[in-house]
This record gives C-alpha cells, sequence and structure tokens, in this order.
C-alpha cells in the first residue's frame, strides 16, 4: 500500500513556474514508477509526466515536452513535477500516481493522490 500527497500548486500568473511535490508513504518507494496527471474541470483526467524506478526513463505528454521535467529522491520518498511557463488552459487538479510500468494511462497506475491545484491565471 502506498500513500501519496501532494503539495506545491497555487496560483500563478501565465508564463510563470510552479513546482508540485508529492511524498509517499511506506518503504517500496524505488519499485514503484510515478506519475503526474491533471484533470480539468468537465474533461477527462490526463497524463503529463512519469518517471521510472532509477529516475533514468522519464515520459511526458507532448503539450508540456521542454516545459515540465519530472524527478525523484528516493531517499526521500519524493516526487517532483517543475512547470515552466504555464499556460491557462492548464489549469487543472494534479494528481500523483505510483504504479509498476511507465505508461500514459490511467488504469496502469495503482495509488493516487488527493490531487493539489494549479491555477494559471491570464
Amino acid at each position: 500500500q502506498v500513500q501519496l500527497v501532494e503539495s506545491g500548486g497555487g496560483l500563478v500568473q501565465a508564463g510563470g513556474s510552479l513546482r508540485l511535490s508529492c511524498a509517499a508513504s511506506g518503504r517500496t518507494f524505488s519499485s514503484y514508477v510515478m506519475g503526474w496527471f491533471r484533470q480539468a474541470p468537465g474533461k477527462e483526467r490526463e497524463f503529463v509526466a512519469a518517471i521510472g524506478y532509477s529516475g533514468s526513463r522519464t515520459s511526458y505528454a507532448e503539450p508540456v515536452k521542454g516545459r515540465f521535467t519530472i524527478s525523484r529522491n528516493n531517499a526521500k520518498n519524493t516526487v517532483f513535477l517543475q512547470m515552466n511557463s504555464l499556460k491557462p488552459k492548464e489549469t487543472a487538479v494534479y494528481y500523483c500516481t505510483a504504479g509498476r510500468g511507465v505508461s500514459d494511462y490511467v488504469a496502469s497506475y495503482n495509488y493516487w493522490g488527493q490531487g493539489t491545484q494549479v491555477t494559471v491565471s491570464s
């Protein structure tokens, strides 16, 4: 069982940056692929980024490539999402998730945090 707690969301102007953090419980953090998804009101949850067990493999959704960076610290059971050049359409609840394989499918992940709100103003 893994419990995930996100933090770092908030209100930012278009073009600004935010860094999300996700703290995981349990001793097996390094055995999970970690990911970030987001869900805007009235829309389906969508993949943002994922990172493999050691951090050497990463995957990004096309719209965020070059602007977002996912990273992890296995010693501190934490995964991060650095978001730069944010756009108003990226306003959403951002969710941290843990699974067994790098994937952009919601169903591939077993554990989810409660989400953190990111609001990008124009």
